[in-house]
Parts: structure tokens; sequence; C-alpha cells
């Protein structure tokens, strides 16, 4: 099970000009039963067959390659906003060790997966926090800290630019994952995004290997400092997206 775990990832990574040493890959492969046990107990995703996790999560995670092609060299500071069960962050922790990475997620239990992960694959500058995006982004140890951010989470892009945006530094780089057609999302959310000091540079649209699923990664690069009023108090970016 392991060398067809192995080979799959290979097989799929070379896609994207990635390779990873043998450690990394028996890391990925102890992330992936740590998963599928936790599971078990909480719902952390609804995709766990091998080679779905695989591709779906950790091909897909790994994808942020196309829009920043030097993520693998340089010591990027990174929050993935969100995480979850560690999409993207601790997947691009461990195939590109030098990030400084900061995973963030409102649920607690999630944060305690994420934590025995970090202690299980011995991950070092990695960390993840229990909060909200609305209060961490107000937080000054967090707020514009960050080269990069990141995030799966399911929300419009209004709403995730309101998240995220106030994380990132002048010059630094908000970058969603979304899934399927997203040109009257990405319309929708220009002038939230304008707001929050942001303007989408460029789309990569790729899809996913051996899948129909299409996959966008849309580059957002923060020009401006962000106004004292953003992020809005929880609660508000979702039930009350800034147009």
């Amino acid at each position: 099970m392991t060398e067809i775990f192995k080979n799959q990832l290979e097989e799929e990574l070379n896609l994207l000009s990635i390779k990873l040493e043998e450690n990394q890959l028996n890391k990925f492969y102890k992330y992936f039963q740590l998963l599928v046990e936790w599971n078990k107990v909480m719902n952390l995703t609804t995709i766990i067959e091998m080679d779905e996790v695989i591709t779906k999560h950790f091909t897909d995670s790994l994808s942020l390659i196309k829009a920043v092609k030097d993520v693998g060299v340089k010591q990027y500071k990174v929050i993935d906003v969100g995480t979850g069960a560690g999409f993207p962050g601790i997947a691009l922790k461990i195939a590109f060790p030098d990030l400084k990475i900061t995973l963030m997620d409102s649920l607690n239990k999630k944060v305690k997966f994420l934590n025995e992960v970090i202690e299980k694959l011995d991950l070092k500058g990695i960390e993840a926090i229990h909060s909200r995006a609305e209060d961490m982004g107000r937080d000054p140890l967090y707020r514009e800290q960050y080269d990069l951010c990141v995030s799966r989470a399911v929300a419009n892009l209004s709403t995730l630019s309101e998240y995220c945006i106030p994380f990132v530094k002048v010059d630094g780089f908000f970058i969603p994952y979304k899934s399927g057609k997203i040109e009257e999302e990405m319309n929708a959310a220009k002038h939230a995004i304008f707001l929050l000091g942001g303007k989408i540079e460029k789309v990569e649209t790729f899809l996913l290997p051996g899948t129909d699923a299409e996959r966008s990664l849309v580059k957002i690069v923060k020009n401006n400092g962000i106004s004292k009023k953003y992020p809005r108090k929880a609660g508000l970016p979702s039930k009350e997206p800034l147009r």
C-alpha cells in the first residue's frame, strides 16, 4: 500500500515539477494515515480513499506552485485561513520545509488534530491557532504580517477576501483555491477586493490529474494598506459580503 501511495504521489507531483525526498513521501503517507484515523471520530473530510486524498488534497494543495513559482525556494511567511484538516498548509510545509506557516481554524477540535499531525510528523516552523479570521485579522501580531495568505475554505470570494487580505503585507499575495467556473464570482468580488487594498493579478486554471475537476488559483496582490474598519466584526463578512 505504501509503495502504491508513493508512486501515485510522485507521478502527480512530477506534473508540477516537484521532487520529494523519501522522508517527505513518508510524511505524506503518515499524514494520510492520521487523517483517516481521526476522521473516524470527527468530520475532517468526506474524501478518505487513498487515491482521492492524494489527488484532491495533496496534489491540489501543492498546485500553489503554479501561481507562486518560487514557493519551494523562498522562506515565505504563509497563513492558511480556515485550514480545516490542514489543506493546503500542512501539505505545503511537508513539500517546502523552508516556509514559515500559520494554520488558522475556528474549530478547536480541528486545531487539536493539526497539532497532532505537526507533532507526529516532527514539523518545525509551523503553528496551529484556534481563532476566527475576523478576530485574528485585527490582532497586530498577525495583521499585515504575511507574504502569502492561502485558503481552500468554502466561501464566496468577497467574503473570503475580507477574511484573508487583512493578513497580507503590502506587495504580498492572497491566493484562494477555487473550483469550477469562477468568472461571475470574481467579477462580483472585484470592488470588495479593491476596498481591501487588493487587485486580481492573474488566474491559473487547470484540471487535477486524472480528473475533470477544474481548479483555479486566483492571485490577488495587496497594493495598499487596509482600512482599520476591515475586517468587520465576526459574522458580518459572511452575512453581508462587501459589494
